[in-house]
Parts: structure tokens; sequence; C-alpha cells
């Protein structure tokens, strides 16, 4: 029999890029409800202190997480604060607008590598050095997306980009084990800051919203807390035997 188990990170420090709203809000919540000291970490610095303030034990750090300097100091600040990095999330992450790859610029195209590659290649280099030195070892837990297994015609960029995601974070897991376990999320479309970034709307048409469901078999799109849920079990002790996963947080689209 199993009995109830109780998953706490009490005396732990996560970091969490990308944390002033949508999943990275979420995140920090989750993991601060679990009793996590969380490094709030987010280029909008008042969005990341609103957060900050609203979690038993937080720090909000403005950081670009495409600046190697600014990365550096973020992990720095949280060892600084609280003696340890255990947890990183390299939750940070943009879409483009939908287009035909060919009618994209070469700046928009750069633009989606560093933010949504270079940031989580940076969060690794620096927080894992940190997590051995002050912790014995960690978790990486990297936000990619379903459509980097699934990709969308009109997305190609940002798909390839959520790829690299996915094959950065199993070739590390086998470069970090056995101190380091490292795995990543592949959530489904969420009524969140994305669709006004790649759709140009603030929110969804039923129309739309209607096209996007039909190929989720749970007949919704993501919620925050679906993603936060997900990223904490899979940084918890119970989940101590997984590296190199990526779970699909997508409702089942991976498989309509």
């Amino acid at each position: 029999m199993i009995g109830e188990v109780e998953v706490s990170f009490e005396n732990r420090v996560v970091v969490v890029t990308g944390a002033a709203g949508g999943f990275g809000s979420a995140i920090s919540e989750g993991f601060g409800a679990a009793g996590a000291h969380v490094v709030v970490s987010d280029v909008d610095i008042p969005g990341a202190e609103k957060v900050a303030a609203s979690l038993p034990s937080a720090l909000a750090i403005g950081a670009d997480v495409t600046d190697p300097e600014a990365m550096r100091s973020l992990v720095d600040a949280a060892v600084g604060t609280y003696g340890r990095v255990d947890i990183m999330v390299n939750n940070a992450g943009l879409p483009h607008l939908a287009a035909p790859m060919i009618e994209m610029s070469v700046e928009e195209v750069d633009a989606q590598l560093a933010v949504n590659v270079r940031s989580v290649f940076l969060g690794c280099k620096f927080a894992v050095p940190a997590m051995r030195r002050t912790a014995g070892g960690g978790v990486i837990v990297n936000v990619a997306s379903i459509a980097g297994r699934r990709p969308r015609p009109g997305m190609t960029v940002y798909n390839a980009t959520k790829g690299a995601v996915i094959t950065l974070t199993r070739g590390l897991a086998g470069e970090l084990a056995p101190d380091v376990r490292v795995n990543a999320l592949n959530p489904v479309v969420s009524e969140t800051g994305f669709i006004k970034n790649s759709m140009g709307v603030d929110t969804l048409s039923e129309e739309a919203r209607a096209q996007l469901v039909a190929g989720i078999p749970m007949g919704r799109t993501a919620v925050p807390t679906d993603v936060a849920n997900a990223a904490v079990y899979l940084a918890s002790d119970q989940a101590g035997f997984l590296t190199g996963v990526c779970l699909d947080v997508d409702g089942g689209r991976s498989i309509a």
C-alpha cells in the first residue's frame, strides 16, 4: 500500500526565469506553497516583485535571460541570499507572430534563438556549478513545448527552438547524472501572454479557441497550474529516478 506522500521543498532554493506571469508565476507559487525559497526572475522587474511579494519566502531579481552576466548575477544573488541553489527552472521563452518561416527576418529568428535556446544554455551553465558547490547536486526543469514534438505551420522557428530545448535536456541529463537531474515540460497552448505574442490578440475568439481545442483530447487549453504542478513534481524527491524526461503536459495533443 502506498501512503500519502507530501511534496516538500523546505529549505531548498528554486530559481525561476520568466517568473512575472503566465507559467512562471504559477511555477513560483507552486514551489513557494511547498516551502521553497524562490528567486523570482524576469526582465519585468515590477512583475517579478509583485509575484515575490505574494510568496512566503522570495527574492525578486531583474534579469535579461539572453545576457551571460545577468544570468551569472542571478545565480550569484540566489547563493548570496539563501546560501545555495537546488533547482533551476528555465521557463523564460517567447513565441513569434505566426508567419511562414521564409517571411521572417533574420533579426526575428535571432531573437527566438536567444530567448528560447540561449537562455536555457546560460541558466544551466551558471546554475550547475552552483548546485554542485552549494547543495551537492540539484535539478533542472526546462520549459519546452509540445510544439517541439508536434509542430504547427506558421510557427516553424518557434517549433525549432523548443525542439532544441528538448534535445538539450536529454543530452545534458546524460552529461550531468547522477548528481544533477535534467527534465523538461512540453506544454500545449495556453491562454496566457503566448496568445498575444503568437496571434496578435489579447484573447481568443470562440472560433479560434474551438480550432485549438479540437486537437486536444482533454477538451481545453492548458492553464498555468497544469504546468506548475508538473514542474513541482519533476523537481521533487518523488521523481528522484527521473532524468532526461520530456513530459508532455498537453491534454493528449501528442497522441491525437
